[in-house]
């Protein structure tokens, strides 16, 4: 996989650190172990309480954290854009804490996670979870979403149960000290990977931030001070040399890692040609485990169906979020729409997405060296056109030039490229799957759109396409963020990778009902927003997201959200929904 983020470790040698730096990793790590102790002695309800602790600690710097972090990718604080800092930072996290502890607390009582749990059934005999409305509240506020988790072929309903729970099944069995090489790009992201660390594998972590969001230093420390201040967490800063100094540290026994699949080979295998021979030749100069969560290229299948103009512009505008949310610096950004060449409708489709792309919000290119891969974009297709208030938008229509860059490189910038296949319905359908599987970069994610008619009309096809695409979430008529966004589903890669050949990652994280055996997530969404759902025949009364970069109220609405999930009450949802219909 291409770079796409700075590398964040082992560009300098760990011995450019000094003396007195890598004295003071050593005690870090050294204080860990002793963390690590007083984890093992903890009862699960000490547990629940400690992350009750840390809810409490979270949402009282929620504010502070999304101003901060706002602030560092160049946002107006008055941008409906700061709602993507409120969701995608201490709102998750807040989900995710409330249903690990509901998990711990149903283990506590000898009980499974699962234990009152409906399964379904998916093709190849899979079992299914559903994750996604995990509650009452969920189920009001994202009425018309769904989750469900697929667990891997061959798996019972009661493996299912009895699995579930992992590390806290066996609290005693501690599993060391973990390095967490923190994401640059969603503030939440560390945290979470902190929590899975800490409740699935019963590993305490010191947390090494990227230096593009160093100023939440501060905020994460008074926001997980409880886990600090119980010794099971340590955040440092610093470049690579720190980063390197920590993977190989010997009192470190596991490393994790969200980024590029090159910063994970560099981790992995070292620097440069040498680096590179190590790979080859399948010799890694990293000797413990390494989980890993690195993106790809996402594709957007778009099946031809007949569409309202409202549709067109609707999905035109979801489609222009999948790829621009948080600027286009997402592992999850949709990146290649993928259209039938035959569709009658395709030429208002592209129509709408230009207008879509160019009308989002204006945001400063924030993240380090967008325009630089916007200019490798463009010297690979010249005809791109360049949409936005200053141009900075690329939308590729390939057409008959090569799609290679476009399907096997990363873009980590505003660039959404379009491909066209032959053919309608299934024929269609199948080979956008087998293009996905075969050509597409990485296994992270894939988006497909089209309307409740053209989906029943697929039928049993429709589902034989879902197990055929080999994607850790895919999401129907959603964004795969949606997965991210839910507490309970697991979020990685399709498993299957290896060290020497990593793609999306390896492993995964979330996952707040602490299933085994994951295979992937499929999230379902309306087609449609309310009220047109109704009018159409979809039983969804949710209108046009929070997270579409065109939403109007989203900094306001997602802030209610994080309130909501911060002290659920239902007196609280009238203000959610009014906010929510004025986007």
């Amino acid at each position: 996989m291409t770079s796409t983020e700075p590398t964040a470790v082992n560009e300098r040698p760990a011995d450019a650190l000094s003396a007195t730096e890598r004295a003071a990793l050593d005690t870090v790590v050294s204080d860990l172990a002793a963390g690590e102790t007083h984890w093992a002695t903890l009862s699960l309800t000490a547990r629940s309480a400690l992350l009750g602790a840390v809810a409490v600690t979270v949402a009282a710097q929620a504010e502070r954290w999304v101003q901060v972090a706002a602030l560092a990718k160049g946002l107006d604080r008055d941008s409906p854009l700061v709602g993507e800092e409120w969701l995608s930072g201490p709102y998750v996290v807040l989900t995710n804490l409330a249903t690990l502890r509901g998990s711990i607390a149903a283990i506590d009582r000898g009980e499974s996670p699962l234990r009152n749990t409906r399964f379904g059934r998916a093709p190849g005999g899979r079992v299914t979870v559903p994750v996604l409305p995990g509650t009452p509240f969920e189920a009001l506020l994202l009425h018309g979403f769904s989750a469900e988790a697929w667990l891997e072929p061959g798996v019972t309903e009661e493996e299912a149960r009895s699995r579930a729970g992992l590390g806290q099944r066996h609290p005693s069995r501690t599993g060391g000290v973990g390095l967490v090489l923190g994401a640059g790009n969603i503030s939440a992201i560390p945290p979470l990977d902190v929590l899975y660390e800490l409740i699935a594998h019963n590993r305490v972590s010191v947390l090494k931030l990227n230096p593009v969001l160093d100023a939440l230093a501060p905020v994460y420390t008074d926001a997980f001070a409880p886990l600090i201040e119980a010794g099971l967490l340590a955040i440092v800063s610093g470049g690579a040399a720190v980063g390197g100094y920590l993977a190989h540290h010997e009192g470190v026994s596991h490393v994790h890692i969200t980024g590029s699949a090159a910063t994970h080979d560099v981790v992995v295998f070292g620097p440069g040609a040498e680096g590179r021979a190590r790979r080859a030749a399948g010799t890694p100069l990293l000797r413990k485990p390494i989980t890993s969560e690195l993106g790809g290229v996402a594709p957007i299948i778009v099946l031809p169906g007949k569409w309202t103009s409202r549709d067109l512009t609707f999905q035109a505008e979801h489609v222009a979020t999948q790829r621009l949310h948080n600027g286009g610096y997402n592992c999850i950004a949709g990146q290649v729409v993928v259209l039938s060449r035959d569709w009658p409708q395709k030429a208002a489709f592209l129509a709408a997405l230009r207008v879509a792309l160019a009308a989002a919000p204006a945001r400063p290119p924030w993240y380090p060296g967008s325009d630089a891969r916007v200019r490798d974009a463009l010297a690979a297709y010249p005809g791109a056109t360049r949409l936005g208030p200053d141009g900075g938008r690329l939308l590729i229509e390939a057409g008959t030039a090569d799609p290679a860059a476009l399907i096997g490189v990363e873009a980590f910038a505003p660039v959404l490229g379009v491909i066209e296949l032959p053919g309608t319905g299934q024929a269609f359908l199948d080979a956008a799957v087998t293009a996905a599987n075969e050509d597409f970069l990485g296994t992270l994610g894939a988006n497909i759109l089209g309307t409740p008619a053209t989906i029943r009309r697929l039928g049993p096809g429709f589902a034989a396409a879902l197990e055929r695409l080999r994607y850790g979430t895919i999401a129907v008529n959603a964004w795969t963020a949606m997965g991210f966004l839910t507490a309970a589903a697991p979020w990685g890669a399709f498993p299957g990778h290896s060290m020497a050949d990593v793609q999306s990652g390896i492993g995964v994280v979330h996952n707040a009902f602490l299933l085994a055996d994951t295979e992937r997530t499929i999230v379902r969404g309306p087609f449609r927003p309310f009220p047109r759902s109704v009018w159409h025949g979809e039983f969804a009364l949710f209108p046009k997201p929070p997270w579409f970069v065109s939403a109007r109220s989203a900094a306001k609405t997602t802030r209610l959200m994080t309130e909501f999930v911060s002290h659920p009450s239902w007196w609280k949802a009238p203000a959610i929904f009014l906010s929510a219909f004025r986007a």
